[in-house]
């Protein structure tokens, strides 16, 4: 039955130009071409386009998380108590959206989920026998950005795929990391566009085995560090880093206050005034005695507190000097704090590297091959949680000796959903537009005609891509029907859709297809040519390479459209 009334799209995408596109930044290009629509800072709300390539994300998300590791996907809810975040200190968090109900009973807004999670496993695992197992949702978080940036790259409300995992002992669970990460490998290859791992630091969530998932791009805002000789890759963080030679600085030096875990001795992390001081390599450097909470504050506080803590006569303290490997006896040192003190009650570490890496110095983890700096964007990250979160929400088992008080060991997984889509358009975007890879291209192909309104012609193309089971829901009609073929084509390239057919008047019953995808194999020849090797007659096929300002064009009998479709896609 026909519809009585036929509805329109209101989401058209209006035409832009190479000048207009060349404007905008890639946030505002998301919006202009009707991807997203900005309503404030950091809030985004979704249009058609755009929820097609998350439905697609999370698809790929979905099959290899639950074929792989068996991951059995939850749904929790976004609003989080106040007391499941008390048990774990973490209610404090200044990012956290927080409301109260008509009861006045306090909540907030999830950014992350590892309390509810817990507090909902400590009804389902009471036995060894119940693990390892993985839990993961795709879900709306909540954070409170200061200053949100980069579109999607870093809002207050974002999509993301959270997994948890729970295992019965240390050497399980790190078993269950390394298969999340093969997953996430998966996950990652299946998006096409090249990405790199890279060790990092646990932060504040805990556990001391992490990694990071970036998309290498001059504009990102992090840094990541690859060596010449051992191929590791690690994040700022982690990366450690000796100078070409030692002591050679002798300008002047800054200084960072810190106190030991039970405040009674003073840290002074000295370094060049030129660098940053690297916090996971400071900790380290004094086997980790350091109270951690104190990170962020001054040096005037720190001595406050230091001073404070102090039953004697702070000139009886103990102060520990650490001094980084670049510096010597000759720099200019800041002057001491403490105006009464004992040298006896000094002790002084040597030859450390405290300060973040550059670009051009020694890996500190193999000393022989070069650092390398990359610019990049995290787009997922995976963590060892150790008994953290266990333990504060009392989540144990019971063993195979059948004690019943062991703490289960956790890991947490994270994926920026929406943050992909931010991340890839910042990476893929050229002068004409977005070049979105096929598995998450809101559509594969798009049919353009110079006939507007119904063209027999199209409805024959469109019949036979539609024999495709791939094909059949990925194909975009819907321009303007004010546009001429030319801002179509045009349109078709700005949004990305990676094959645009073209159907005209003169070159009928051939079409053209004009490759608007980005082939990202790197090895080998591309996957059509051997199709079009075998049928190149029977398919009345040429191929015109790409030259100049003009992209790559295969004109095709209109009957075998589909057969060259489906050849083309295979590496975009």
């Amino acid at each position: 039955m026909k519809p009585i009334i036929q509805l329109r799209n209101p989401f058209q995408q209006k035409f832009l130009s190479k000048q207009a596109i060349a404007t905008l930044s890639t946030p505002e290009l998301l919006q202009r071409l009707n991807f997203v629509q900005k309503t404030q800072s950091g809030l985004f709300h979704y249009l058609p386009l755009s929820l097609r390539i998350l439905n697609k994300i999370t698809g790929i998300l979905d099959t290899h998380l639950q074929k792989n590791l068996k991951a059995q996907k939850l749904s929790l809810s976004t609003l989080s108590s106040k007391s499941l975040w008390s048990r774990t200190e973490r209610w404090s968090n200044t990012e956290l959206f927080k409301l109260k109900d008509s009861k006045s009973a306090e909540f907030c807004l999830v950014a992350t989920c590892e309390e509810d999670v817990t507090e909902l496993m400590r009804g389902h695992i009471d036995s060894y026998k119940n693990m390892p197992c993985v839990v993961y949702q795709t879900s709306r978080k909540y954070r409170d950005e200061r200053r949100p940036r980069g579109g999607l790259l870093r809002g207050k409300e974002f999509l993301m795929m959270d997994a948890y995992s729970f295992a019965s002992t240390a050497e399980e669970s790190l078993q269950v990391f390394n298969e999340t990460n093969r997953a996430y490998d998966l996950i990652f290859k299946e998006l096409k566009v090249p990405y790199v791992k890279a060790w990092a630091d646990n932060g504040d969530m805990g556990g001391d085995i992490s990694k990071e998932y970036h998309l290498v791009h001059e504009s990102g805002e992090d840094t990541i560090f690859s060596c010449s000789h051992c191929k590791n890759v690690f994040n700022e963080e982690m990366a450690e880093s000796s100078p070409l030679e030692e002591g050679a600085m002798s300008g002047d030096v800054n200084v960072k206050y810190a106190l030991t875990a039970d405040h009674s001795t003073l840290i002074c992390f000295y370094f060049p005034a030129d660098r940053q001081i690297n916090w996971n390599n400071a900790v380290k450097a004094v086997d980790g005695d350091v109270d951690k909470k104190l990170r962020d504050y001054s040096n005037a506080r720190v001595l406050e507190i230091f001073q404070e803590r102090s039953n004697e006569d702070i000139m009886f303290s103990k102060v520990l000097r650490v001094m980084d490997c670049r510096i010597n006896s000759r720099s200019n040192f800041p002057d001491f704090p403490l105006k009464n003190y004992l040298k006896n009650n000094f002790g002084q570490l040597e030859g450390l590297s405290i300060v973040n890496a550059v670009d051009g110095e020694k890996c500190g983890s193999c000393e022989e091959g070069a650092l390398t700096a990359t610019r990049s964007i995290e787009v997922g990250h995976t963590f060892v949680l150790g008994t953290k979160y266990s333990e504060l929400m009392n989540l144990k088992f019971k063993d195979k000796d059948n004690q019943s008080d062991k703490l289960v060991e956790m890991g947490c997984y994270g994926i920026g959903v929406t943050r992909i889509i931010g991340a890839i358009a910042e990476v893929t975007r050229d002068e004409q537009g977005i070049r979105w890879p096929s598995p998450i291209s809101p559509y594969l192909l798009s049919v353009c005609s110079v006939e507007n309104g119904t063209d027999e012609r199209v409805l024959k193309v469109v019949e036979n891509l539609s024999q495709s089971k791939s094909l059949r829901d990925d194909i975009m009609q819907d321009f303007s029907n004010s546009s001429g073929l030319g801002s179509k084509i045009q349109t078709s390239h700005a949004l990305g859709i990676p094959l645009c057919i073209i159907i005209g008047s003169k070159s009928w019953p051939r079409v053209e297809i004009e490759v608007r995808g980005k082939r990202w194999c790197e090895d080998g020849e591309p996957a059509w040519i051997q199709e079009h090797e075998r049928n190149k007659s029977k398919f009345d096929w040429d191929h015109i390479p790409q030259r100049d300002d003009h992209l790559e064009k295969h004109i095709v009998s209109h009957m075998y459209v589909k057969e060259v479709v489906e050849a083309l896609l295979k590496d975009i």
